[in-house]
């Protein structure tokens, strides 16, 4: 469920006419609703009640935003950061340090660093020589860094290719194969606390066989790292739940979800992380639109609108499904392909879909953009970066602005020496 929805004909955020923002803001503009965005993560957890001790964090990756950060942060959700500057997002947005995860392959010592310094409940190593330069880090700081190992459980989570993460060519986590002698040196190290496992296969997982799967392996292997003496206590789940795109879209319930978890993890008598974003953030958000022109085609026409694949990257990088969807829909259709203005094929949002007829100047919006939205916006063909509303009620606020080119090309430099 999410909070927009018609009235008198008209496509409402919450109380706030999505016409009026349009009018006061201009398109294209990403819309976040509050009451959604509250609402998925109390059910979400509500799903994990059975579990009794658990920890989540929302995957700031997904969406950043500090004003949809506050708001998680104000229903008691940590974060799980993959960057030094996530990691200082998460903390400007009230977050509180104890509950931020460090997650991703990539960390350099100088974020390993920040991570010790500001407080982070907890690193995921990734590899080996990653874990022995956080406990020399953290020994030279004399601290003692919080850390699991992330292994990856070789399943295919049978997700698109590029959002895989959990099979054996995928670059994340250490082979579960190889994890006890990795978890057994590692946790020899001062200066880390190496204090249990962490696993992620992939996100908009339609199915929770996969996840079953993986968590199986999982309890396996933390039965067999506690039989060499180490003390387990702490196991990171991920995330990685999917969220409907379209109609037919069934993928499985938070409350279907937390069921598992429980059923599957009963006997491990660890503390369980969690680390969901799309599932909270996807359907609460929007990407308004305005139609610039209806151009004739060969096989259909294309609707041209002013939002393009630096605003919204997900069609071009994955094919991905987004509803469109007028904003003052006439009842009557049309098959088009929908289109923006950047010098690209690859800028196509959908290819002969049948969709509300609409015409140049009309309103339209693309459902399911709260997450991997504005996160993956560019400037590319020097077009602006894209603003962000936070609607509560009947108020909205700008919560990241319209980023003009005038003022990314005020922060480059012609050499003088360029005659």
């Amino acid at each position: 469920m999410d909070h927009f929805a018609y009235r008198d004909g008209v496509l409402y955020a919450e109380d706030i006419p999505l016409p009026r923002i349009a009018e006061e803001i201009g398109t294209p503009v990403y819309v976040y609703s509050r009451a959604t965005l509250e609402r998925h993560a109390q059910v979400f957890r509500d799903a994990l009640a059975d579990i009794p001790r658990k920890h989540i964090a929302f995957a700031i990756k997904c969406n950043p935003n500090l004003g949809v950060l506050r708001v998680l942060a104000r229903q008691g959700y940590g974060a799980d950061v993959v960057s030094g500057g996530e990691l200082e997002r998460a903390i400007a947005s009230g977050m509180a340090p104890e509950d931020i995860v460090f997650s991703g392959v990539g960390k350099t010592r100088a974020e390993l660093a920040l991570g010790l310094d500001r407080g982070i409940g907890q690193f995921n190593i990734e590899h080996e020589p990653e874990g022995v330069a956080l406990a020399e880090i953290a020994a030279r700081k004399e601290m003692t860094a919080q850390a699991v190992l992330r292994v990856n459980p070789d399943v295919d989570a049978g997700t698109h290719a590029k959002i895989s993460t959990g099979k054996a060519e995928n670059k994340f986590g250490v082979g579960i194969d190889v994890a006890p002698q990795i978890f057994d040196r590692l946790a020899r190290l001062p200066g880390l606390k190496l204090r249990g496992i962490a696993l992620h296969i992939g996100s908009q997982l339609t199915s929770l066989d996969p996840l079953e799967a993986a968590f199986v392996r999982v309890g396996r292997l933390i039965a067999d790292l506690r039989a060499a003496g180490h003390d387990i206590t702490h196991v990171d789940l991920g995330g990685g739940l999917g969220v409907p795109y379209k109609e037919g879209d069934n993928p499985p319930s938070p409350a279907d979800y937390g069921a598992m978890v429980a059923r599957v993890t009963r006997d491990w008598d660890v503390a369980l992380m969690f680390e969901p974003g799309r599932v909270i953030a996807g359907n609460a958000g929007v990407l308004l639109t305005e139609v610039l022109w209806v151009k004739p085609g060969a096989q259909s026409d294309f609707v041209i609108v002013d939002a393009a694949m630096n605003d919204l990257a997900r069609p071009a990088l994955y094919d991905a499904w987004h509803d469109f969807q007028a904003v003052r829909p006439s009842g009557e259709t049309m098959t088009a392909s929908i289109v923006g203005p950047v010098c690209e094929t690859g800028d196509t949002f959908a290819r002969d879909r049948v969709i509300d007829k609409v015409a140049a100047g009309d309103l339209a919006v693309f459902r399911t953009a709260g997450a991997y939205g504005a996160t993956m916006a560019s400037t590319y063909n020097s077009r602006s970066l894209v603003p962000e509303v936070l609607v509560d009620g009947d108020r909205y606020i700008v919560v990241a602005d319209r980023i003009p080119a005038g003022t990314i090309m005020a922060a480059e430099r012609v050499p003088d020496w360029i005659d």
